[in-house]
């Protein structure tokens, strides 16, 4: 698929898509082919990637929109709040990479092949 086909898929703009795209291809996980009939497509074993994987081979981006943002703020209620919750969101996030690392990009496709399949065959029972 090219960048854009993608961008529309996933409802965001191509240059996103192709920021994101960069970083896997540098880890492997795609191709790219330019000009007319180029796109992206896979170049690994999707039974040996995880999420895990991307999710590292983009930078380990952050993972919880709620969290501390500042390290030494200067309300005091901040810093107690911050205090308490430190090490939970230390542990949420440890727990969420490690579920990453459960999750195959096989597995992925193999729950959207179903997926399509279930859809398939509703829509098609819906129009006759």
């Amino acid at each position: 698929m090219t960048s854009a086909e993608l961008a529309t898929c996933m409802n965001t703009n191509a240059v996103v898509v192709r920021r994101t795209m960069a970083g896997l291809r540098k880890a492997g996980f795609v191709r790219s082919e330019k000009g007319h009939g180029g796109g992206w497509e896979i170049a690994c074993d999707l039974t040996k990637v995880t999420l895990k994987d991307i999710y590292e081979a983009l930078g380990s981006p952050a993972l919880l929109a709620i969290g501390i943002h500042l390290e030494g703020p200067p309300c005091l209620v901040e810093q107690a709040v911050n205090q308490s919750l430190t090490g939970a969101f230390q542990e949420a996030e440890a727990l969420l990479i490690g579920r990453l690392g459960d999750v195959t990009l096989a597995a992925l496709t193999d729950d959207y092949r179903r997926r399509a399949a279930k859809f398939k065959n509703h829509t098609s029972r819906v129009r006759t």
